[in-house]
């Protein structure tokens, strides 16, 4: 595997993604419940972005300073292409969060602990996805053509189902664990399991988190293979994952009050993926260049929101 980062970059960025958990865990809600305000949660989300531009301004300078303007250009647009591409398809994911915790009727200042279990999943299973990505792609190139047909066909089922009602109603999953897991009738705050009688007893939040972590894996699938038609940087991928995985529960909060207004960014999203496949599948004949490809995410997301935002001011 061909990667930019060296042993002391790798070290450097786990060190720097813990302290950063760390600082997500007890800052951006603290150790007791409390409903995360919208003003709280776009603060910390431009906080989140303005990290991960930080990010790309130091790894400019320093493949700048060791390699030439022209490599730095190039792995830096990697690097805000990849994050974008992963903070767009983030958005998908905030909004099924949005939808079981709805479900189950979680109230907004129980919602934290989920989040913070789900965040520290998705980051501990992209890890090892990525890596494994990336060794197979090394090996097996063809995988990419998978990889491509993947995305190309998720997002024309996208496309074509974006308008059907989601419901957890008919959800195998969810009927397995009801029939399967002592449930409580009501929450216990934010307790997952309780002892009663002797006998375990698991809440209903219990299994809001089984079911975000299973949407995790499921927009894993998803995203990771995205990355991989920018660039097979294992240091590239795995970084533009991890920054736009950081903010995502700040941007969760931001979202979550404003969800019907972006009714249309679905198709948006369902456009980058199909995007992101044909490039892929075309990569051996048609290289299209790391800039276009950003301008061609970006254009697509932008044009997305503020059609959503036209959209729900007509209907208004």
């Amino acid at each position: 595997m061909e990667t930019i980062g060296t042993w002391w970059m790798w070290a450097g960025f786990v060190a720097f993604v813990l302290v950063m958990i760390a600082v997500d865990l007890y800052l951006l809600g603290g150790k007791e419940s409390h409903r995360v305000s919208f003003r709280e949660a776009a603060v910390w989300s431009a906080l989140w972005v303005g990290v991960s531009l930080s990010f790309a301004a130091l790894l400019w300078f320093y493949l700048d300073a060791t390699a030439g303007a022209e490599f730095a250009n190039l792995k830096t647009t990697e690097f805000l292409t990849g994050y974008l591409i992963e903070k767009a398809l983030a958005v998908d994911n905030v909004f099924v969060w949005l939808m079981i915790f709805t479900y189950f009727s979680i109230p907004a200042e129980m919602q934290r602990r989920v989040l913070i279990y789900g965040i520290l999943g998705a980051i501990a299973l992209r890890t090892v996805l990525i890596f494994a990505g990336a060794i197979l792609i090394a090996r097996f190139h063809w995988i990419l053509y998978l990889f491509g047909a993947f995305l190309l066909i998720t997002g024309i089922k996208m496309l074509m189902f974006a308008d059907a009602a989601g419901s957890l109603d008919d959800n195998p999953l969810l009927r397995w664990i009801r029939r399967h897991v002592p449930l409580t009738s009501s929450l216990h705050g934010e307790r997952f399991a309780i002892l009663e009688g002797g006998k375990r007893w698991f809440t209903p939040l219990f299994v809001v988190l089984v079911m975000v972590a299973i949407s995790d894996v499921i927009f894993a699938v998803d995203s990771i293979p995205a990355i991989f038609a920018i660039t097979t940087d294992p240091f590239i991928v795995l970084t533009s994952n991890i920054f736009a995985i950081l903010g995502l529960r700040a941007m969760y909060f931001m979202l979550a009050g404003f969800a019907e207004r972006f009714a249309l960014l679905k198709y948006a999203l369902a456009l980058v993926l199909v995007f992101i496949g044909t490039k892929m599948l075309i990569v051996d004949w048609v290289k299209i260049p790391i800039s276009i490809s950003l301008g061609v995410v970006a254009a697509i997301i932008t044009t997305g929101m503020l059609a959503s935002l036209w959209h729900s001011r007509k209907r208004i």
